[in-house]
């Protein structure tokens, strides 16, 4: 099975910027679609953004405000989320997720068998 690992998180203060970097193991990347999901404390998982094989992108208004930016490179085996302009309503643990490339790009975290262990993104005032 395909293994990730997400990198990149940390602390910052509002407005500031982090990019998360989800590294794949095991099999190429190119071959699922690619999903960032978010979880704060009391909240459901959210979806975040998700880019698929052909590189269409679909991003969560509710979640990114137009803020994020997902992308992949499939030489290097990553998926990255580029965070720019953050806000206290961001902190929480982000997880990078894998599926095959099968059904609807927009399908929610349940449809993503493989994920990786999380790394946390607090943004304070």
């Amino acid at each position: 099975q395909v293994q990730l690992i997400e990198s990149g998180g940390g602390s910052v203060q509002t407005g500031g910027s982090l990019r998360l970097s989800c590294l794949g193991s095991g099999r190429p990347l190119g071959i699922y679609t690619m999903g960032w999901f978010r979880q704060a404390p009391g909240r459901e998982r959210e979806l975040v953004a998700v880019i698929n094989v052909p590189g269409l992108k679909i991003y969560a208004p509710e979640a990114a405000m137009g803020r994020f930016i997902i992308s992949r490179d499939n030489a290097k085996n990553t998926v990255d989320l580029q965070m720019n302009n953050l806000k206290p309503e961001d902190t929480a643990i982000y997880y990078c997720a894998a599926k095959e490339t099968t059904g609807n790009i927009a399908e929610g975290s349940s449809s993503y068998p493989y994920w990786g262990q999380g790394t946390q993104v607090t943004v304070s005032s």
